[in-house]
């Protein structure tokens, strides 16, 4: 999952920061979550021995290494974000830049804004981002530059969260516990939406690939409803963000430690957002007559 920056960024960008110590928890919660689905998406897709892939936002080492399996020792994964502290640390790489041998495969490891920077060089035969566009800003230039990327007949594989479709933490709101959780999500939401979030990019999804000249496209969605990583997935957020839920005047201190013991419990049912993934091809060059 993408970073944006540490605090002294985080005002103009992304509200989750890569820097906390809840980041690793997060990033396990979200593998779990959703790396059977990722995973479903690509072997679909074809990604085999030999190839190239860009990861973009990679965050957590989970998805670099599982393409790393996949395309083997003649293949590449670049594995790129604005923080790569986590990766880089799951690698054995240097700050910054650096290589890490993946099962199977080798994995580059870049800090690179996907928005901003040009993409790393040498074409690729998947590029991928989850849960990364909807926190960037100017989303309109990142989606360019991914499909810019692309060899001929590459296949995009963006999977992003739309948190308009469904907007509660707990869709059985029956109790007082699930209606405070749903307010806390609620300014969450605020929070995000301030910082330039597109809380209903997810389901643009499938009509910027088709415009973006790509052919085959195709999405689905996919939320879990009640899971431990759910579960451990919203107390490392509410403690990452707790002092700007507060500072908002969004919560008390009073609110949030009621919600964390109520979360605790492990008898909320807790929700994600949808995650929509749609995928789509770069057409092949055709020999010119």
């Amino acid at each position: 999952m993408a970073d944006h920056g540490a605090d002294d960024r985080a005002d103009n960008g992304y509200l989750l920061d890569n820097q906390q110590a809840e980041a690793g928890i997060r990033f396990d919660a979200l593998a779990e979550l959703f790396d059977p689905v990722t995973f479903r998406h690509i072997d679909r897709l074809g990604i085999a021995t030999g190839m190239r892939c860009w990861e973009i936002g990679a965050g957590g080492p989970t998805v670099p290494l599982g393409l790393a399996a996949r395309v083997g020792p003649d293949g590449a994964v670049v594995a790129t974000d604005i923080d790569t502290s986590w990766t880089e640390s799951a690698l054995g790489t240097g700050t910054g830049t650096g290589t890490g041998t993946g099962t199977g495969g080798t994995i580059e490891v870049l800090r690179h804004d996907v928005a901003a920077d040009p993409p790393p060089p040498g074409g690729f035969d998947l590029v991928h981002a989850r849960l990364v566009l909807v926190h960037v800003t100017d989303r309109a230039e990142a989606l360019r530059r991914m499909v810019q990327a692309l060899r001929p007949g590459g296949r995009l594989l963006i999977e992003d969260a739309d948190p308009g479709l469904q907007p509660l933490l707990c869709p059985d709101e029956s109790g007082p516990e699930q209606r405070l959780a749903n307010r806390l999500r609620s300014g969450f939401r605020e929070l995000m939406a301030a910082r330039g979030a597109d809380l209903a990019y997810g389901r643009t999804l499938p009509r910027l690939l088709r415009e973006a000249g790509l052919d085959d496209v195709q999405a689905d969605a996919y939320f879990p409803i009640t899971s431990p990583a759910c579960t451990g997935l919203e107390a490392a957020t509410v403690r990452q963000i707790r002092s700007r839920l507060v500072a908002a005047g969004i919560a008390t201190d009073q609110d949030i430690d009621q919600h964390l013991a109520n979360v605790a419990t492990g008898r909320l049912d807790l929700a994600t957002s949808p995650m929509i993934s749609a995928w789509g091809r770069r057409p092949a060059v055709r020999p010119t007559v």
